[in-house]
C-alpha cells in the first residue's frame, strides 16, 4: 500500500456550460436529476469550516512495498459512480427553485446577467465540455436561472461517464508519472496539482520480509500494557526478539532466568515450557520467536498490540524484577567461622618492629597457638593444625607470604588487615566467612550475569556500552554480591583452561566495574592509576588489571614502558600463573578504550576457540591493514607494545597474522613477504572510553 500524504487544498470541479438553461455541471451530485418530472435541481456542495482543519486518510493501492497517505482538508468529492444514472431529456426544462427550509444557499444575483455564475479554480485546466452536450459556455457567460431549455437539447449521458472515467485516469496516470523514488533516500515529495505527495519506502529484511512499521497510527505511545519476554544468556532466538522490539521501538521487561534462577519456575507456570524465549503480552503468553514471527509476516501483529495492549498491565502479569532482592540461597558458614570470631576478640593484635620493618596490626604464632589451647581446650599439637588450616583457608596470611603456619615469633595476620584490602572493591567491610564456592562455579555465574549485562546496556556489536545504565541494574548489583565469593576461593583446584577463561573473564568484569567508580581516563599515563590501583580480593590476595594480564595470564612478564615485574620472587601469587603465553588473550581483553578489542566473556570449555574468534575479528574491523602500492602493513599499536608474546622478528609476526585475517589480506601479506622487504606502520591506539 502507498500512504499518499497531501496538504488542505481546496480543489473545484469544471464548470461546464449548458446552452440558454443551465450553466456547469458538478459531477459529483451537485446536478440532481428527476427522470420522471424531466426537471433538475441544483445541490450547491460545501463544507463546513470545522472540516477544513481535519485531515483524512485515503490508501491507493499502487504497490504492496509502498505506503501512500493523502491528507486532504476541504476538497469536492469525487464522484462515487463511474457513470451518473441521468435519463435523456428533451422538451422543455426548466431548473427548480430550492424550497424553503432546504440546506441549499440561496444565492441572490445583484445583476440579472450574473445569474448562477460559477467561475473555476485559477490553478485547474480550462474545462473541456463532454461530446453530448450542444454548447459551452465560457467563463463568464450567464446561465439564467429561468430560461427554458430548447425543445431539441438532449444529454449524451454515456459521454459523460466516458468523461469521469478519464479524468479519473488522468490522475492516477500523474501520480504515476511524477513518483520517482531515490534510491539512497527513504523519504521522496513530489507534488501533484491540487496534492502533496509524500512516499516512504518500507524497509526489507534480509529475508525479503517488509519490516514492520511501528509508528502506522502512532500506536506505541498510545499502549498501556507490557511486553515481558523470559530469556537466557548468549541465547540467539533471545538476541532475535531483543532486536525487534527495539527496532520498532517497544519498550519491553526482559527476565532473564540465568540472572533471576527463581522466575524460571514461574516461566514453567506460565508458558509450561523452560525453553526461552516466552513473550507475554500483559498476562497473556504469545510464544517465542516462532509466534513473533507469525503474527509480523501475517501482518496481524499491528492489530494484535493494539488489542492486547491498549488496556493498562493487570496484576497477574509477570513482574518486573525488584532492584534489591536476593534470591534465598542456602549458605553454609564455614567451620572455622567461629573460631575465627574467637580469635579476633582475644588475640593480641599490634603493630610490631619485624626484620627492620613496622609491620602493622599482627600477632605471633604463639600468640595464637596460646588462645586456641586456652579458648578451646586443646592440645598443643592440635592448635598449631587449626592455625595451619585458618591459614590454608585464607583467614590468616604470615606477613612475608610463607607459607605453614609455625608456632613462635613469626608474625601472621587477619585477611581483613592486609595493606592492601583497601583498594579492594569487593571487599565490604568483612570477609566472606560462608563455604567457599568453587572457582569454576563462580566463573560460569559471572559470565550468564555480564553477558546478560552487555545484552542489555551494550551495542549490538559490543564496541559501545552505557556504564550509567549498568551502574544503576539490578544485575550489575548481583555482580557485586557475587564477587564477593572470590575473598578466600581456592583458584589452584583450576585446570589451565580453566584458568585461562577464570582469569579473562575477571579482567573484563573488573575493567567494566573500574570504568563505573574510577571514571574514564584518557592516556596510558592517565590510565595507570585504573590498572594498578582498581583491585579485587580474589583467594587471599589482591589482584589488579594489570596484575591479572601481565602476571597471571602473560606469566609473569614486564608490562609495557616498565623494569619490574608484577610478582616478586617469592610471591605466592606466582604458583598461579601460566606455564606459557598465549599470545591470543591480548584480543580477548578489554580494558575499556575504543581501539581495544570488543568486550566478551569466555567458557572454559571453548575458551581456545573463542579466543581465535576474537582474534579474528579485531583484525578484520581494521587490526591489520595493508597498502600493496606503498609495500606498508599497518598494524595495532597492541603487537608492537606486547612483541616478546609474538615473535622474534616482524616477518614471524606477520606470517602469525595470517591465520587470523580474511583471504584477501592474506594473500596481500603473501604477496610482500615473498617479495622483498616489507614496512610495518603501527596504528594510533585511541584511548577515549567505549561508550
Amino acid at each position: 500500500m502507498l500512504q499518499v500524504i497531501a496538504e488542505s487544498r481546496t480543489i473545484d470541479r469544471e464548470t461546464e456550460i449548458l446552452e440558454g438553461s443551465r450553466m456547469g455541471e458538478k459531477f459529483d451530485g451537485g446536478i440532481i436529476c428527476d427522470q420522471e418530472n424531466s426537471s433538475v435541481s441544483e445541490k450547491d456542495f460545501t463544507e463546513s469550516s470545522a472540516d477544513e482543519s481535519s485531515n483524512s486518510y485515503v490508501e491507493v493501492d499502487i504497490d504492496e512495498a509502498t505506503d501512500i497517505e493523502i491528507d486532504k482538508g476541504e476538497m469536492v468529492k469525487e464522484n462515487r459512480d463511474s457513470e451518473c444514472s441521468m435519463a435523456e431529456v428533451s422538451g422543455e426544462h426548466q431548473i427548480s427553485e430550492p424550497a424553503v427550509g432546504d440546506d441549499t444557499e440561496d444565492v441572490s444575483p445583484t445583476r440579472t446577467e450574473d445569474v448562477g455564475v460559477v467561475h473555476p479554480h485559477e490553478n485547474l485546466p480550462k474545462p473541456v465540455a463532454p461530446g453530448g452536450l450542444l454548447k459551452s459556455y465560457s467563463t463568464g457567460d450567464v446561465w439564467p436561472r429561468q430560461e427554458k431549455l430548447s425543445a431539441n437539447f438532449s444529454i449524451d449521458v454515456p459521454s459523460i461517464g466516458r468523461f469521469i472515467r478519464e479524468r479519473s485516469s488522468r490522475l492516477s496516470e500523474a501520480i504515476a508519472k511524477r513518483l520517482n523514488l531515490e534510491e539512497d533516500s527513504s523519504v521522496t515529495v513530489f507534488t501533484v496539482p491540487g496534492t502533496r505527495v509524500i512516499v516512504r519506502q518500507r524497509q526489507k529484511n534480509e529475508e525479503g520480509h517488509l519490516t514492520y512499521d511501528a509508528s502506522k497510527d502512532d500506536i506505541v505511545p498510545l499502549l498501556k500494557g507490557r511486553v515481558t519476554f523470559f530469556s537466557r544468556s548468549n541465547c540467539r532466538d533471545c538476541r532475535a526478539v531483543r532486536s525487534f522490539l527495539r527496532e520498532i521501538g517497544l519498550k519491553y521487561v526482559e527476565i532473564n532466568v540465568d540472572v533471576f534462577p527463581m522466575r524460571e519456575r514461574e516461566l514453567i507456570e506460565r508458558a509450561g515450557v523452560s525453553t526461552v524465549p516466552q513473550i507475554f503480552f500483559n498476562e497473556k503468553h504469545v510464544g517465542g520467536l516462532v509466534a513473533l514471527n507469525s503474527l509480523r509476516n501475517s501482518g496481524l501483529l499491528h492489530q494484535t498490540l493494539k488489542t492486547m495492549l491498549s488496556p493498562k498491565c493487570p496484576d497477574d502479569a509477570p513482574a518486573p524484577p525488584a532492584y534489591g532482592f536476593d534470591d534465598p540461597e542456602v549458605e553454609q558458614t564455614d567451620e572455622m567461622a567461629g573460631i575465627v570470631a574467637v580469635l579476633r576478640q582475644r588475640m593480641p593484635i599490634q603493630d610490631r618492629l619485624v626484620r627492620l620493618r613496622v609491620v602493622g596490626n599482627c600477632f605471633t604464632g604463639s600468640d595464637l597457638v596460646e588462645v586456641l589451647i586456652r579458648h578451646l581446650d586443646c592440645g598443643h599439637d592440635t592448635a598449631i593444625e587449626i592455625g595451619k588450616e585458618l591459614q590454608r583457608k585464607h583467614f590468616i596470611h604470615h606477613v612475608f607470604g610463607e607459607n605453614d603456619f609455625q608456632d613462635g615469633n613469626k608474625t601472621y595476620r587477619f585477611l581483613e588487615h592486609e595493606p592492601f584490602i583497601p583498594k579492594c572493591f569487593n571487599f565490604r567491610g568483612s570477609v566472606d566467612d560462608s563455604v567457599p564456592k568453587s572457582a569454576a562455579a563462580i566463573n560460569q555465574r559471572l559470565t550468564k550475569i555480564m553477558s546478560a549485562i552487555l545484552e542489555s546496556y551494550a551495542s549490538e556489536d559490543r564496541h559501545h556500552v552505557d556504564y550509567a545504565s549498568i551502574n544503576s541494574s539490578e544485575e550489575f548489583r548481583r555482580y557485586l554480591n557475587l564477587v564477593q565469593g572470590l575473598h578466600r576461593v581456592d583458584i589452584k583446584m583450576l585446570s589451565s583452561n580453566e584458568k585461562l577463561a577464570f582469569f579473562l573473564n575477571i579482567h573484563n568484569a573488573m575493567a567494566i566495574h573500574a570504568m563505573i567508580k574510577m571514571g574514564y581516563p584518557e592516556g596510558m599515563i592517565e590510565r595507570k592509576p585504573l590498572v594498578t590501583d582498581f583491585q579485587y580480593l580474589i583467594g587471599g590476595h589482591s589482584y589488579s588489571l594489570s596484575a591479572i594480564k601481565n602476571g597471571i595470564l602473560r606469566s609473569n612478564r614486564r608490562p609495557p614502558y616498565s623494569l619490574i615485574k608484577p610478582f616478586a620472587a617469592g610471591d605466592t601469587r606466582l604458583k598461579l600463573v601460566l606455564p606459557a603465553v598465549n599470545p591470543l588473550i591480548h584480543f580477548g581483553l578489554c580494558d575499556g578504550t575504543r581501539s581495544a578489542p570488543t568486550v566478551r566473556f569466555f567458557t572454559s570449555q571453548n575458551v581456545e576457540a573463542e579466543l581465535r574468534g576474537a582474534t579474528r575479528e579485531f583484525f578484520q574491523r581494521g587490526g591489520l591493514e595493508v597498502d600493496l602500492a606503498k609495500r606498508t602493513v599497518y598494524l595495532t599499536r597492541i603487537i608492537k607494545w606486547f612483541n616478546v608474546d609474538f615473535s622474534s622478528s616482524d616477518r614471524e609476526t606477520l606470517k602469525w597474522l595470517m591465520n587470523y585475517v580474511d583471504a584477501s589480506k592474506a594473500g596481500l601479506l603473501t604477496h610482500l613477504l615473498s617479495d622483498g622487504a616489507v614496512n610495518i606502520v603501527y596504528q594510533n591506539y585511541n584511548w577515549s572510553a567505549n561508550f
